[in-house]
């Protein structure tokens, strides 16, 4: 099975303060704010929705081709998926811009400054999609290059290529017009519970309706798991046991590759939800949003603790 993963490719680089913003930023003066946080260091992780998903598909056992665009500093990001088995075949190089970056400065009080710099990003990778079996592929549509977004999920639906629609934090860039059409003909829905109401506010189809326009709706809810909702039923799916909470971030793109890798070994819906709480939960164990690892033997044992062994045969 082939699976098409659009969106984002970006380098996450990550500082650290050591005191508080507020200590430092005087609210009189704020019309003229200039201030410089010096910090303790900085962290350089992989990043982005598409190289998120990927990687943990790769980590799943399958070989996405990841849709994006990259820039000229690439290189270092280019090494790290081709250790990982990973296509970049549908990655599209900018050779005048840098890749995606986002610079996020945290202090004490673990309040956050980050800036983003779209750079290859605001160019589509415009993917040519001729000679695929759409009985033999699935594709996901996460944030990224919004002419993407739009084009993907025409090109998907004219194809007849079963797709997940994933938004995200580019709600606000479309209409709720706009947003309905990317979203109706889409396999599923899936959003946490906050982007959930701004889609339903955004295009004025509540939550019920939405499933005339898409297969079903999947909601995360961080720690209290997710909610599978289909025509005639609603499931709620328990999060997955951590080791250890470290960072929440990139766990639901972790989820993503889970939900994904149950659909293409023919798992069913809820089946494949239980393997992407799973996954997310590998996931928050690591600071950073490709850093966690595993075993097929672990994975498998992760599962039967929180789900059973009854639908506990992924294939990995």
């Amino acid at each position: 099975m082939k699976i098409f993963v659009s969106g984002s490719l970006a380098y996450d680089r990550i500082m650290d303060f050591p005191g508080k913003f507020s200590d430092h930023i005087l609210p009189d003066k704020i019309h003229i704010l200039n201030v410089c946080f010096t910090v303790n260091g900085l962290q350089e992780k992989f990043g982005g929705t598409a190289g998120n998903i990927a990687y943990s598909l790769a980590l799943l056992g399958e070989q996405p081709r990841i849709l994006a665009s990259a820039g000229k500093d690439f290189e270092r990001y280019e090494a790290w998926l081709r250790e990982h088995r990973l296509s970049l075949q549908g990655i599209r190089r900018i050779s005048e811009e840098l890749t995606a970056g986002a610079y996020i400065t945290t202090d004490k009080a673990d309040n956050q400054i980050t800036g983003f710099n779209p750079g290859a990003m605001k160019h589509p990778s415009s993917f040519k999609f001729d000679g695929v079996d759409p009985e033999k592929a699935l594709a996901i549509v996460a944030p990224g290059n919004l002419e993407d977004m739009e084009t993907y999920a025409r090109i998907y639906r004219e194809k007849n290529i079963g797709y997940i629609f994933d938004p995200g934090q580019n709600i606000p860039e479309f209409s709720g017009e706009r947003l309905l059409e990317m979203l109706t003909g889409s396999s599923l829905l899936i959003s946490n519970d906050y982007e959930l109401e701004m889609i339903v506010r955004a295009t004025g189809v509540e939550k019920a309706e939405l499933l005339q326009h898409t297969g079903s709706v999947i909601t995360t809810l961080g720690e209290h798991g997710s909610l599978l909702c289909t025509g005639d039923k609603e499931v709620k799916i328990p999060a997955a046991r951590a080791s250890q909470v470290t960072d929440p971030t990139g766990a639901g793109d972790a989820y993503r590759a889970g939900l994904i890798k149950g659909l293409v070994t023919e798992k069913s819906l809820t089946e494949a939800a239980h393997i992407g709480a799973v996954c997310a939960s590998y996931a928050v164990e690591h600071h950073g949003t490709q850093e966690h690892r595993f075993s097929k033997e672990e994975f498998l044992s992760r599962y039967e603790v929180n789900f059973g062994p009854s639908d506990s045969q992924v294939v990995l």
